[in-house]
């Protein structure tokens, strides 16, 4: 049964939080607004969870979800090192639309698909998402479409694609719609440095990450 709860209307808040709480808790997908589109959330230290989230989506183990996290401690927490070029991006877009791919804690024990030892991780800018985190922790959260179709700016959207395999949805009317940007910035983080790569353009323009980090960001791949 799919469950929709409305959250300009506070009972809705308050039930469809606890309900999101309770279902990632048991190993279920939750779908939440976020600042950029609707994602599909797991607990990102839940196998299970997880493989549900990209069979929901249509997608391999190849493709591996980020993991939103709700503060800067927690991308310490998950990251085995943080360069200082990638923390001032932090800084500066972060609650934001910035997804940053990093090497990942070798510690951690969790399985997000085939990620080669990286984590790609994002603080969403979004008041109910960072809600959810707080209470949950890291969640691998990805968008609320099927693969290969647009992602959704409204939980109706998500609902169309996603209904019959996610039972509860938080609605918190349109969101902008505009994925995040994905930097790999694993080489940064090595030895030598390897610029860092643009792996999809959205909300922050190339041109903007070049102005911060100059010939540390590789050139666009013609």
């Amino acid at each position: 049964m799919t469950n929709v709860y409305d959250l300009s209307v506070s009972d809705q808040l308050l039930a469809g939080m606890r309900e999101a709480r309770g279902a990632l808790g048991r190993g279920e997908t939750v779908v939440i607004p976020t600042d950029t589109v609707y994602g599909i959330a797991a607990d990102a230290f839940n196998p299970e969870a997880v493989a549900k989230l990209l069979a929901a989506k249509g997608r391999t183990r190849q493709s591996p979800p980020p993991v939103l996290v709700a503060s800067a401690a927690a991308l310490e927490a998950l990251a085995e090192h943080i360069p200082d070029e990638v923390r001032a991006l932090f800084d500066e877009f972060a609650p934001g639309p910035l997804t940053i791919i990093l090497p990942a804690r070798t510690s951690l024990q969790w399985d997000l698909g085939d990620t080669r030892g990286t984590v790609a991780l994002r603080i969403p800018n979004h008041p109910l998402a960072l809600e959810l985190l707080q209470e949950t922790g890291p969640l691998a959260v990805s968008s609320a479409n099927k693969h290969g179709e647009p992602a959704p700016a409204t939980a109706t959207d998500a609902v169309a694609q996603l209904g019959e395999d996610v039972n509860i949805f938080l609605d918190a009317g349109t969101v902008d719609g505009e994925a995040s940007t994905i930097l790999d910035a694993t080489g940064l983080a090595s030895e030598p440095v390897v610029p860092a790569r643009i792996v999809r353009e959205g909300a922050v323009s190339r041109e903007t990450l070049a102005e911060r980090l100059g010939d540390l960001l590789a050139p666009a791949e013609s």
